[in-house]
C-alpha cells in the first residue's frame, strides 16, 4: 500500500498550512495579531515563526542622536519574543523566532521567502488611509509582496478589551 500524498488537488481545497509567520513589533498594539497567529498554528497545527525586525533608521532622535540602541531593542525584543514562545509551547505549539534588522516591510517579505512559510499574520495600527498615505504602511507592503497569503490582524483599541 502506497502512502498517501499530503495534498490531493481539489477545485477550492485549502492546503494544509505547515508554517506560519508572525511579523511583529512585540508592542502591545500587536498584542492581537499574536494571539490570532498563536490560535491559526495551534488550529492548523502548524509550526509558528516570529519575525520581528528592528528598523534602525526609527531609532534617530530629531538632530540625528539615537534614542536607543540597537542591541538594547534586541534584548527588549528577545524578552518579548520569549514570552510569546512560551505561551506557544503551552498551547502545544512549535514556536520559534527572529530578529531581523532593516526596513520591516522588505524584511518580513524577504523573511516569508527565505523561511518559505506558507502564511504570514501581521498586525495593523489601524491608522487608517491617511496614517497609511503619510506614514507608509508595513502591512500594505507585506500584503502586496508577499510569496504567500497574508493574514491582517487589525489592533483592539484598549476599551474593547475591558
Amino acid at each position: 500500500m502506497s502512502a498517501m500524498p499530503d495534498l490531493i488537488a481539489l477545485p477550492g481545497a485549502i492546503p494544509r498550512q505547515r508554517r506560519i509567520l508572525l511579523a511583529t513589533d512585540l508592542s502591545p498594539a500587536s498584542e492581537e495579531a499574536g494571539l490570532q497567529a498563536l490560535d491559526l498554528a495551534r488550529g492548523l497545527s502548524a509550526e509558528l515563526l516570529i519575525v520581528s525586525v528592528i528598523d534602525p533608521r526609527s531609532l534617530r532622535l530629531p538632530g540625528g542622536r539615537f534614542g536607543a540602541r540597537v542591541d538594547q531593542i534586541r534584548t527588549r525584543r528577545e524578552a518579548a519574543a520569549q514570552e510569546l514562545v512560551t505561551r506557544g509551547r503551552t498551547a502545544g505549539v512549535r514556536v520559534t523566532f527572529l530578529i531581523w534588522e532593516g526596513e520591516p516591510g522588505e524584511s518580513i517579505v524577504d523573511a516569508a521567502l527565505s523561511e518559505q512559510v506558507d502564511f504570514v499574520v501581521v498586525g495593523s495600527h489601524g491608522r487608517g488611509s491617511v496614517g497609511r498615505f503619510f506614514l507608509g504602511s508595513v502591512s500594505d507592503h507585506v500584503v502586496h509582496n508577499a510569496p504567500c497569503p497574508v493574514f491582517v490582524v487589525r489592533a483592539r483599541a484598549s476599551a474593547e478589551r475591558l
